[in-house]
């Protein structure tokens, strides 16, 4: 899939209204400065004013925690050597709370032609009344992110169609399962038996071949019976044969 880039044509800049009354100077200018980049739409790009118009009414009400109101200044300078000025966060905020809420927020933007670009499109108001009615700003609160229905479109047709055969498949593998432990039952058995029935084999094997000693002590009776071939006394007795048969003769 192909990264999306937006094009001019896109952007679509929507206008939102906040009331700042209550509202901490440096949390509120946080949330401002997101909805300015554009940074809550999915098609945000850094190098792109993808951001919308934001109306903020009741910027007198603004409030600072802790003693920044005594302890911080806001500075400027006039250009001119030792030409510094300071004033209290306190005199500044009731004296130009416009001016104060915007240097906070301008602060919090990129420091290039296009956060100059985006911070024109911030637009604060004093009181509770401001002049872009024209426009039809929706409310929106601190910390709220606003609905996107833009570009780039979500792809919500495809995802239904695969999530019914999904469901089923869960249901099936249990079952599966199941039926795995049934087999595996008798070959454990079957193996039981045979590795029992080698065993005996193996112990039978062993007394025939004890069995089979004695007969190699049977030798010895095969040796006794050599000194009774080798004592022939019956071969002497040829010689008296033949004396039978001299005496014969001579006779």
């Amino acid at each position: 899939m192909k990264t999306y880039s937006p094009k001019p044509e896109h952007i679509e800049h929507r206008w939102y209204v906040v009331d700042a009354s209550g509202q901490v100077l440096g949390r509120l200018a946080s949330e401002v400065a997101v909805l300015l980049r554009g940074k809550h739409k999915p098609m945000y790009a850094p190098h792109m004013d993808t951001g919308d118009h934001v109306v903020v009414i009741n910027a007198d009400k603004i409030e600072i925690t802790g003693n920044k109101g005594e302890d911080k200044y806001a500075y400027r300078h006039s250009g001119y050597p030792g030409g510094i000025t300071g004033i209290k966060y306190k005199d500044f905020m009731s004296d130009r709370p416009i001016a104060a809420f915007e240097k906070a927020v301008r602060g919090m933007l990129p420091k290039t032609t296009l956060g100059r670009q985006m911070i024109k499109k911030l637009h604060v108001v004093p009181g509770a009344e401001h002049p872009h009615a024209a426009q039809s700003p929706v409310p929106i609160r601190v910390g709220e992110r606003p609905a996107w229905d833009g570009l780039p479109a979500k792809k919500a047709s495809t995802a239904p169609a695969p999530s019914a055969p999904k469901a089923e498949k869960p249901a099936a593998k249990p079952k599966a399962a199941a039926a795995k432990p049934k087999a595996s039952a008798p070959k454990a058995e079957e193996a039981d038996k045979s590795e029992t029935a080698s065993k005996p084999k193996a112990a039978s094997a062993k007394p025939k071949t004890a069995a089979a000693k004695p007969k190699t002590a049977a030798k010895p009776k095969a040796a006794a019976a050599k000194p009774k071939a080798a004592s022939k006394p019956k071969a002497a007795a040829k010689p008296k044969t033949k004396k039978t048969d001299d005496t014969e003769t001579e006779e």
